[in-house]
Order: structure tokens, then C-alpha cells, then sequence
């Protein structure tokens, strides 16, 4: 999910469609994608492969998603007067270079060292992807464009976790990153043979974020996605230690009930424009609310695979709608400035990332998967209720939800 940070009217260099350029850098979203979430599903066996606790292994997500931030919010205007083919090329390396420093590395140190250079490549890829989109197509195919592009995140949420428990159990942890490694060095030569040269604008600034985020509108939705995001990626992070230790399966079973999740999350996304398209306020009011109360629900059956399973399942449908929900919130606050607050979302979302795992960890070192759960509950419902009130709020004032969510 993002907009892009930099100009996105841009005119279109080429009136023939670069299909294959386009397909290119979706594998690129998908391999960034991949290794960002690989740890989620490798959380147990890297904890004991590095000797460090399950909450210390956790901080390989919260680096990622902190630099990440970081870069998703500077990289256009640091990058302003270099052709963005060479950029997109030079974030494919950062991804090789961070896999293969992972997969080799020896102490937890060099790991995190490792994560920080894919934070450089997600935050700046991502958010560079829907401008360079427009650069590749005429305007008539952007959409097009994205939605494939777009998927290349759906077929990670299915495939990532899933896979990588799987063959994380056959062949370790370190060569599930190789293989992650492949891919990027295929997303990369195919970037090098198909993407065209795309001359900077030079046009991006950081004041335009600032102009955005003084409005109280905006500055409420941020505060709910921050929340909403947070309570999600604190669940994720901790799934696979809670349904080892709280549920009690074993690795298969925790592969299965990954790739439901997986596919109940893709299943989410592609309904989403349907059920958005009835009702954008209650979509941003049920989501998080049904994600709280499936949270707590786990905790409350405690061990029981097969309730566990369905509710996993249910948790990943319902959060597959939530980021399209937001992206088509943005579209209607602030029209005039959508990829400026496109840009915001993806900073928000890569800080609750952040605030997600590093929470997660404390609270997991200290009271456990379920105490992760719990608080993760606790905070999607708080979300609700913010979200409620805004809502309530702006109808009362006699704005229209349609307009401002």
C-alpha cells in the first residue's frame, strides 16, 4: 500500500505501454515484500540460531520498518536529480546485499545490519513504485498498472510466511534467506534489461507534507491508521511463538494455518473495492474492530488449533481490507494533495511497524504471547473508538463522509 512521495503527474515519456518494465517491478515489490516479513515466520528458530531471545529477533522487523520510514519520507527529494531507473536498480542491489548479509551473518549485530539496508530498499522502492508506474504506461493504463503492481504485496502476504516456516524447517532459517536472495538478483537483471531511463522531475519537497498534516482531518486519520497498523503487526510479528507455545502446533500445522492466513488476506483485498464501495465508514469502523475482538478471542480459547486457525484466517480477511480502506480514505480527505498523504500513510504505516514489534518484544519477553495479543486487542479497539468518534463528529458538523471519511 502507498502513493507515491514524489510528482505523480508526470507525463508519460512513452504513449506504448512497458508491460514487461511494469511486471518488473512488481517482482522487485514482491522480493522487498518477502524478506521484510521473513523473520515473522523464522522468529523461533533465528532466536536460537543467533542465542538471543524471540523479542530481540523480533527487532529484525522493527529495524527494517524504522528506516524504512525514514527513507519513505526523504527519498524524492534526495534523489531528485538521479534518473530513477538507476534508483530502482540501486534499491534491487540493496536487497541482494541485505539478504546475503542476513543469511551469513553471525551475531544478531550484523544481522540488524543487514535489516537496515532492506529498510533503505522497501522504503524507497515502495514508495517510489505507483510514480514510476505513471512514467511506464500511458494515463488511460495507470490503473491497470498499479493493481499489478499492487499485487506483487498480495502474493507475499500469501506466500511469505507460509513458505518460509515450511522451508525454514527443511533446509534452516539462512537459506530461506538465499533463496530470498535469488529472487531479488532475478528482479534486479530483469529491471536492468526492461526498465526505460526515467529523468527526474526534481520537483518534490518536504514542505508539502507539513501543509498536509496541519489539517486536523488528516492529522485524526493518522493517528488511526498509526493505531490501527500498530495493533496488526504487533499480532503478526508474535503469531508463529503463540501458536507454538499457547496453541501447540507443530510446524506443519503452523504452515497451514499461515497460508490460511495468507490466503484469507488476498481473499480480504480483493473484496475490498466491493465493500467499499457500499460503505467506507463502516468498512474503516469494522475492520479494526472484528481484528480487536478476534485477538482477544485467541487468547481466550487458549488451545484449540482448529478455532485458532479460523480466526487467524478471519483476522487476515479483515486486515486485507484495511489498507485499501485508508488508501481510498486519502483519496477523498485531501484530493487535492492525495500523494502527499499517500506518502504520510506510508510513513505511518512503516512507524507502526516499528512501534508494532518493538512493543511486541517487551511485552512478549515479559508476559508472553498472549500478553502480546491482549495488548494488540486493546489497542485496535481504541482504535475503533477513536475512528467512531471522528466519524460521529464530522456527521455532526454536516460534513459529508463521503468527502472526509
Amino acid at each position: 500500500m502507498t502513493a507515491c512521495a514524489e510528482t505523480c503527474d508526470t507525463a508519460v515519456e512513452t504513449d506504448k505501454p512497458a508491460w514487461t518494465a511494469v511486471f518488473a517491478v512488481t517482482l522487485g515489490v514482491f522480493a522487498l515484500i518477502t524478506a521484510e516479513f521473513l523473520p515473522a515466520s523464522l522468529l523461533t528458530p533465528m532466536a536460537a540460531s543467533l542465542g538471543v531471545t524471540e523479542g530481540m529477533a523480533g527487532q529484525t522487523v522493527t529495524v527494517t520498518a524504522a528506516i524504512a520510514l525514514v527513507t519513505s519520507l526523504l527519498i524524492s527529494v534526495l534523489t531528485r536529480n538521479t534518473d530513477r531507473r538507476v534508483v530502482l536498480l540501486s534499491f534491487s542491489v540493496l536487497l541482494v546485499a541485505s539478504n546475503l548479509l542476513v543469511a551469513f551473518a553471525p551475531t544478531l549485530a550484523l544481522v540488524l545490519l543487514g535489516r537496515v539496508l532492506l529498510g533503505i530498499a522497501i522504503g524507497g522502492f515502495w514508495t517510489m513504485s505507483a510514480a514510476v508506474a505513471m512514467r511506464l504506461v500511458p494515463e488511460a493504463m495507470v490503473p491497470r498498472a498499479l493493481s499489478i503492481i499492487f499485487s506483487g504485496v498480495s502474493v507475499a502476504t500469501v506466500a511469505a510466511a507460509p513458505l518460509g516456516s515450511y522451508f525454514g524447517h527443511l533446509i534452516g532459517w539462512r537459506n530461506v534467506f538465499l533463496i530470498a536472495t535469488i529472487i531479488g538478483v532475478l528482479a534486479f537483471f530483469w529491471q536492468l534489461v526492461v526498465l526505460p531511463k526515467m529523468a527526474p522531475t526534481g520537483t518534490a519537497r518536504m514542505g508539502t507534507l507539513v501543509e498536509v498534516m496541519k489539517r486536523p482531518v488528516m492529522r485524526a486519520g493518522m493517528i488511526s491508521v498509526l493505531l490501527v497498523f500498530t495493533g496488526h503487526f504487533a499480532f503478526f510479528t508474535y503469531l508463529r511463538p503463540f501458536l507454538e507455545v499457547v496453541t501447540g502446533v507443530g510446524v506443519n500445522g503452523l504452515s497451514v494455518i499461515l497460508l490460511g492466513f495468507g490466503v484469507a488476506n488476498f481473499i480480504g483485498t480483493s473484496l475490498a473495492g466491493f465493500i467499499l464501495e457500499r460503505s467506507l465508514r463502516m468498512t474503516l469502523l469494522l475492520m479494526p474492530l472484528a481484528m480487536g475482538v478476534i485477538a482477544l478471542a485467541l487468547v481466550a480459547l487458549g488451545r484449540a488449533p482448529i478455532a485458532d486457525a479460523l480466526l487467524v484466517a478471519l483476522w487476515g480477511m479483515a486486515f486485507g481490507a484495511v489498507p485499501v480502506a485508508w488508501t481510498t480514505w486519502i483519496t477523498k480527505t485531501v484530493p487535492d494533495e492525495a500523494e502527499s498523504g499517500g506518502g504520510l500513510i506510508v510513513a505511518a504505516v512503516q512507524f507502526a511497524i516499528t512501534l508494532g514489534a518493538a512493543a511486541g518484544g517487551l511485552v512478549f519477553d515479559h508476559s508472553g504471547a498472549s500478553g502480546v495479543f491482549v495488548g494488540s486487542g486493546a489497542v485496535l479497539l481504541v482504535a475503533t473508538a477513536m475512528i467512531f468518534v471522528s466519524l460521529r463528529d464530522r456527521s455532526e458538523a454536516g460534513v459529508p463522509v463521503a468527502s472526509e471519511a
